[in-house]
């Protein structure tokens, strides 16, 4: 509403939520009346990391799931990465399948025919490198997406409460990163080992006046130098861990700060 009350008020607003995130309660609050009147949702884009998918990361396995459960039937045994990526697939208008320079050309083409087999009539997938795509197709979609809440299938619909942790971050902080091949080496152990999902944040390094971004989805881990330090800025390492819920904090930050 602050946006809005501007006096030159925003012609559209990007709202990129964490990629855990549910996006049906979000397009939910636009049909509260004191928005409906002001704004609509032009489009819900889903941007889908090509390798991990192709990987199965996102993927539930019905047979390991359904010999668990044959051994005990107490047990649930849901995938968390599963519902999320369903939830979002469901509520989208425009599927960006990103990296796909990442994964070869036959495997590229089968997730590309799985992936529109899950899709809603009329929803687009387009295939991108890097994230780049013309804003004249990620905008003007037209959707009006809080007028057909009930054409987007959640797998949450039917609960009462849902407090959706099943995931946890938190963040590590250290000191400057004196060997850059080092620390993500360690980096990279270090999610081997806790079955880190993504790592992001910001790094020290001396005699850099920039900071140096650092970026982790699985074991796929980028850096590069963005904007220069300010001036009077605190230079720390600083990195948000994300997960499943039940990461063993201490020794992760252990072997971060180490």
């Amino acid at each position: 509403m602050r946006l809005l009350d501007r006096e030159s008020p925003p012609e559209h607003i990007l709202i990129e939520t964490s990629g855990l995130a549910l996006p049906k309660p979000l397009v939910q609050a636009f049909a509260w009346p004191e928005i409906r009147i002001r704004t609509t949702v032009d489009g819900v884009l889903t941007v889908i990391d090509g390798p991990a998918v192709a990987a199965g990361l996102f993927a539930a396995d019905p047979e390991a799931i359904g010999q668990q459960r044959a051994a005990d039937p107490a047990l649930a045994h849901d995938n968390p990465l599963e519902e999320v990526f369903a939830d979002q697939l469901g509520c989208a208008d425009l599927v960006i399948l990103n990296k796909t320079d990442l994964v070869e050309r036959e495997r590229l083409a089968a997730l590309c025919r799985e992936i529109e087999a899950r899709l809603r009539p009329g929803v687009r997938l387009v295939a991108t490198q890097a994230g780049r795509i013309p804003p004249e197709v990620a905008l003007g979609l037209a959707a009006g997406a809080e007028e057909d809440l009930a054409t987007r299938p959640s797998r949450h619909d039917l609960e009462t409460e849902h407090d959706h942790d099943d995931f946890e971050s938190f963040v590590v902080t250290r000191g400057p990163v004196t060997d850059g091949d080092a620390f993500l080496a360690k980096l990279r152990a270090v999610i081997g080992a806790h079955d880190v999902l993504r790592v992001k944040g910001f790094a020290d390094v001396p005699d850099r006046d920039r900071r140096k971004v650092v970026q982790a989805v699985g074991d796929r881990l980028q850096q590069h130098y963005d904007r220069p330090w300010h001036a009077g800025e605190y230079r720390e390492t600083r990195l948000v861990v994300i997960g499943r819920k039940g990461l063993d904090r201490a020794a992760i930050a252990a072997a971060l700060a180490s």
